[in-house]
């Protein structure tokens, strides 16, 4: 399974999650977890997907939520599961 970790951060508005929602099922890219929180007014969500039955290559994903995040005023990130759990080990 070819997981990752998608972060999204940035000022609070509306349809922050449909947004990044529906380009994930457009994809065939399955969410396997999510949070979210509001502190004040921003907006903080991590997502564990799996894009195992996506034609879409990591690097594709990455750009186009990257876009899809400058055009609605939020940072996207997307790490591959490994390299997240390496970066984040004590």
């Amino acid at each position: 399974m070819k997981k990752t970790i998608i972060t999204v951060v940035g000022k609070d508005t509306v349809g922050i999650i449909a947004k990044v929602c529906t380009y994930l099922a457009g994809n065939d890219i399955n969410i396997l977890d999510i949070s979210q929180t509001i502190v004040q007014d921003y907006f903080n969500m991590m997502m564990i997907v799996d894009a195992n039955k996506s034609s879409k290559s990591f690097g594709d994903m990455a750009v186009e939520l990257d876009k899809i995040g400058e055009e609605i005023g939020v940072k996207i990130t997307c790490q591959h599961e490994d390299i997240f759990n390496k970066m984040h080990r004590i």
